[in-house]
């Protein structure tokens, strides 16, 4: 009986495959237009790509693309386990926090909750059960940190990109039925957002200023991604950070999704203010043994880089153990991110992962921050602990 149920599951795999090809081959209908503007140095009139070299379009494992789906829809790439489900205690916010008092509640994945002057901000907010068009996609191995229910009011939600793990419509649906809160993006993604029973965005290109009232305003910060809901709608839409300018206790940085590229985006979005706390990517790195980034993620090595060039007071790691999307390990990013930053000798707790659910608080800002020792980094990188880890 075992065999059968493992034969048509496999069998089920193969034509979900074969129909995401389709996807890509067959039907151009699929394709969107989500903007039309003037070309500039990162759209090309009809689609956006990344300056410089753009190698977030190169397959993970340097294979066939017809292979890798085959391999890791099966799960026939070698990865290791990653348990069922992980025990979060979800919590319940405070209404509000008020001043520059600033209180971080990571969710899950790529949202987080960030409490301070008065305002509630949630990032790439997801709560659906999986990821993916028509709930296909990987399934959430941690439950949100906090219930939905128990969610205060939102007053600002940012939305980087339009894959499915960062713009979910059933969440946003909620969101805006409940609270009708500011919804800032980057150029397209308004047309997607709009399928949330009508919701509305504001959007910006890269550098571009939002302001939100009472001081506060938004700048749409360039990210090394990519973006599509269809694959054939492949980068009609376009990728970004965020930072929040607030009023007094320095900036509130959210990386998003993205990999390294010229490694000249930390610094730019530091340039609109001193950053009280990031929000920054670590997880789905790894697509073969051994790999550390990939073009359109980035690992932990390349995120303490980042951590130092922004010049954070604070970060938070996120994209990582919630959903399963690639080839490392449940635990790996956490474990090389904290091994990595006691190895370069500097404090594991300024950059450090907080359970899902649990509420920190982040100190506001009093000066520029001394860069960090990484000297030792690309050595701490190749120790034993590091690659021991799967």
């Amino acid at each position: 009986m075992a065999a059968v149920l493992k034969i048509a599951g496999a069998i089920v795999l193969l034509l979900v495959i074969l129909l995401g090809l389709a996807i890509t081959v067959v039907p151009r209908f699929l394709d969107r237009i989500y903007y039309r503007g003037p070309p500039s140095d990162h759209f090309d009139g009809e689609r956006f790509f990344n300056p410089g070299r753009d190698d977030t379009a190169e397959i993970p494992t340097g294979g066939s693309r017809i292979g890798f789906l085959w391999r890791y829809f099966t799960g026939r790439d070698g990865r290791p386990p990653w348990p069922e489900r992980v025990e979060v205690h979800p919590s319940r916010p405070p209404a509000r926090v008020e001043g520059e008092r600033m209180l971080v509640t990571w969710i899950g994945h790529a949202t987080v909750l960030v409490q301070t002057h008065g305002l509630n901000i949630l990032t790439d907010p997801i709560w659906s059960d999986r990821t993916g068009p028509w709930r296909i996609g990987a399934r959430r191995v941690a439950a949100p940190g906090v219930r939905f229910e128990d969610l205060p009011t939102i007053d600002l939600v940012l939305i980087s990109h339009n894959h499915y793990d960062h713009l979910d419509l059933p969440t946003l649906r909620r969101l805006w039925t409940r609270d009708h809160p500011r919804i800032v993006t980057s150029l397209g993604n308004d047309a997607v957002i709009a399928q949330a029973g009508g919701a509305k965005a504001t959007t910006a290109d890269w550098g571009g200023e939002v302001p939100v009232g009472h001081g506060v305003s938004v700048v749409v910060v360039r990210a090394q991604h990519w973006g599509t809901r269809y694959s054939t709608d492949r980068n009609r839409a376009l990728w970004s950070g965020f930072v929040v300018r607030l009023p007094s206790g320095g900036n509130f940085y959210f990386a998003a999704d993205t990999g390294w590229g010229d490694g000249r985006w930390p610094a730019e979005a530091a340039s609109h203010g001193a950053i009280r706390f990031a929000a920054l990517p670590i997880g789905a790195f790894r697509f073969v043994p051994g790999q550390m980034r990939i073009g359109s993620h980035m690992g932990p090595i390349e995120a303490v880089r980042v951590f130092d060039r922004t010049g954070a007071g604070l970060a938070l790691p996120i994209h990582w153990g919630t959903f399963r999307l690639s080839f490392e390990s449940h635990d790996t990013p956490p474990r090389m991110l904290a091994a990595l930053m006691r190895c370069t000798g500097n404090d594991p707790a300024r950059f450090a992962a907080h359970a899902i659910g649990m509420g920190f608080e982040v100190p506001p800002v009093s000066g520029p921050r001394p860069p960090l020792d990484l000297s030792r980094l690309d050595a701490c990188a190749g120790s034993a602990e590091v690659r021991a880890l799967q």
